[in-house]
């Protein structure tokens, strides 16, 4: 077995072709024309299964993806999970302040609250999904942002007062 395997998914992500165009493409290798362009989204309802916490980051996230013209229907499944992790991060965070960092196990000894470990897993879900869609520092660097116009956003406005 002495061949070298790659590992799909490892390495540094490609950059979008559009991106290496706007960069003068640098690397002065071939651009791939072929890369697919899936429909765009111009306005969406949050899905009607969604709980009421994860809809209302919904109805905040898409209209600032949709302005910057970054989000696809391929997307939406993104948001989808973004928008559900979050919820699922408060109701632990919730859970942790009302129970407290330590619970009672069933055998009367003290015991790490398991909604720290739920508000964990939720909390690299929403890193993940957020990172995917441009949410943080870091990757919102790496998106192709399209209109520049000022926030129209409350939810936007409500964390500049």
């Amino acid at each position: 077995m002495g061949g070298t395997a790659t590992v799909a998914g490892r390495g540094r992500k490609p950059k979008p072709t559009a991106k290496k165009t706007l960069a003068g493409n640098p690397g002065k290798r071939a651009l791939n024309t072929a890369e697919p362009q899936f429909s765009t989204v111009t306005d969406i309802d949050p899905p009607e299964w969604l709980s009421e916490r994860a809809a209302t980051m919904w109805r905040m996230l898409i209209p600032e993806l949709l302005r910057e013209h970054v989000v696809a229907l391929t997307d939406l499944h993104n948001v989808e999970a973004f928008c559900t992790a979050y919820d699922k991060w408060r109701m632990a965070e919730e859970a942790v302040q009302k129970f407290g960092i330590v619970v009672e196990s069933s055998q009367g000894s003290p015991m790490k609250n398991p909604a720290l470990t739920a508000a964990n897993e939720s909390m690299r879900q929403l890193v993940t999904f957020g990172s995917l869609l441009g949410l943080d520092p870091s990757s919102r660097t790496r998106i192709i942002g399209g209109n520049k116009q000022t926030s129209t956003n409350e939810f936007a406005n409500l964390l500049r007062s």
